[in-house]
């Protein structure tokens, strides 16, 4: 029996390389369920930076209902224990390795999970935010300082964007990619030219886009080389009592400033499905009513999830 036993692999002999390669196939979910705490062998694995280049937290969403007054959710206490225990664990694993972090749109962070996550992220370069109900003008401002590294930035429409890109601009040196899931208006364009004239990227797919914005953006965003406005609802706005008024295709002075650009993606197509999609849903494209992973699409390779 002791020969036999004797003979017999124990866990911590399993090889490191093949343990990495094993655990680079679980999601998030299976990887801080306790694999760590198998052995010292198996921790080491789990801690390997091939593992923590990106943390994708996508498949996590909030429990949660609408309410009133603001933060006009309510988040289910259960929800929120979930969410700080995965970021604990996966952040302690992780040991700031983290180049790549990925949210839920439908995942409502608090300010101290924020907080906690860009503490133990500090060579960030590239981020899609989650909800913004929670996240308080103190707490992203705190997140952007200490992602000086970050470069990239998917996120949902801001009410108020002049602070956030102020940051960004202020302390983000090489930041060149922005993807916007929802309505850009003047305020948001004037934003953008003011604070990140030298941007590179910028995706405003699905959503209403004024006419005036894009005219700002085209002028104002001199080093802009990539603009994809597929499927938008461009709309021409007009003083009041006149309405908004949709435009069917772009004319010459649009084509014009855009021809300087390496690329200008649009889509304007009454027979594409998302550009059918967006009108429907009146430039605010509600992802949660189409295909689970559609928010993650864009036409730019590098603003794909």
């Amino acid at each position: 029996m002791e020969d036999t036993c004797s003979g017999m692999r124990r866990w911590e002999d399993m090889d490191i390389d093949i343990l990495v390669k094993i655990f680079q196939n679980l999601n998030i979910l299976e990887l801080t369920s306790g694999v760590a705490h198998v052995c010292s062998t198996w921790r080491l694995a789990a801690c390997d930076p091939l593992l923590w280049k990106t943390l994708d937290l996508s498949i996590l969403r909030s429990n949660f209902i609408k309410i009133p007054l603001e933060p006009y959710v309510y988040v289910d206490g259960r929800s929120d224990k979930t969410l700080t225990r995965i970021l604990k664990i996966a952040l302690n694993l992780s040991c700031g390795n983290i180049s790549f972090l990925i949210f839920h749109y439908n995942l409502y962070v608090s300010d101290d999970q924020l907080t906690y996550t860009a503490e133990r992220c500090p060579r960030l370069k590239r981020l899609v935010m989650p909800a913004w109900n929670r996240i308080k003008k103190s707490g992203i401002c705190h997140a952007v300082r200490m992602w000086e590294d970050l470069e990239s930035l998917t996120m949902p429409s801001i009410s108020s964007p002049l602070y956030l890109m102020e940051e960004i601009g202020k302390y983000c040196k090489n930041f060149s990619e922005l993807k916007i899931m929802g309505p850009c208006d003047i305020l948001f364009a004037s934003t953008l030219a003011a604070f990140l004239p030298n941007l590179k990227v910028l995706s405003l797919q699905c959503t209403m886009l004024c006419k005036d914005a894009l005219i700002i953006i085209l002028e104002g965003l001199k080093g802009l080389e990539v603009l994809n406005i597929s499927h938008c609802l461009l709309v021409e706005v007009h003083p009041p009592p006149a309405q908004k008024r949709v435009l069917k295709e772009l004319d010459k002075s649009i084509l014009d400033r855009a021809s300087r650009l390496k690329k200008f993606l649009t889509c304007m197509d009454d027979s594409c499905i998302m550009c059918q999609r967006t009108r429907n849903d009146e430039g605010l494209l509600r992802w949660y009513k189409y295909e689970e992973d559609l928010w993650k699409v864009d036409e730019v390779r590098s603003l794909a999830v």
